[in-house]
């Protein structure tokens, strides 16, 4: 069987080869000289450019300088905002009553073991989630739509009590004065 393998292959290279050497048999050298053409296409090649950059360029000066979105110190600074702390077993939320339909920034970090910050509805429904990790501090932006008790669970198994790792969030009107 390898034999006949290897009786294959090599009558198969055999004809590859045969292929190679009648084209390089039947192609023909000619030397042109392509100096003109080429200095002609860089020269075009040169004009376009600068077209191209005369164009484009104040054409993205003027769409990128006033970007339709705010600055993150802007939004920082508008911000409602919650520190939460992940600890086993349980949230330690430096606020717990925001207002609706005003950013929310939340702070999170742990100070143990990697938790997973998940904020759930009236309904069960996660709205919002980020990892809770210790030594670094994720920052979660959102705003809550409608008024009520949300609920902060820890989506990630940090052991026996895990399940118990629950805090509340009151999210009263937007017209309400919630405590600071």
């Amino acid at each position: 069987m390898q034999d006949t393998a290897w009786f294959i292959s090599l009558t198969l290279m055999g004809l590859l080869l045969a292929v190679f050497v009648f084209v390089w048999s039947q192609s023909s050298v000619r030397e042109e000289d392509f100096t003109p053409l080429q200095k002609r296409a860089y020269r075009l090649r040169a004009r376009l450019f600068w077209v191209l950059v005369l164009t484009l360029g104040p054409a993205m000066v003027y769409n990128l300088i006033d970007l339709p979105y705010a600055s993150a110190d802007a939004r920082e600074r508008d911000a409602q905002v919650i520190d939460a702390v992940g600890h086993q077993w349980y949230w330690q939320l430096s606020r717990n009553e925001v207002r609706a339909g005003e950013p929310v920034l939340f702070r999170v970090t742990s100070a143990d073991v990697n938790h997973g910050f998940g904020v759930y509805d009236t309904e069960l429904r996660l709205v919002a989630q980020t990892q809770a990790m210790p030594g670094y501090t994720n920052v979660l932006r959102h705003t809550f739509a409608q008024p009520g008790k949300y609920r902060v669970l820890c989506m990630e198994y940090c052991g026996l009590v895990h399940h118990n790792m629950i805090a509340e969030i009151d999210v009263v009107e937007a017209g309400s004065a919630a405590r600071e």
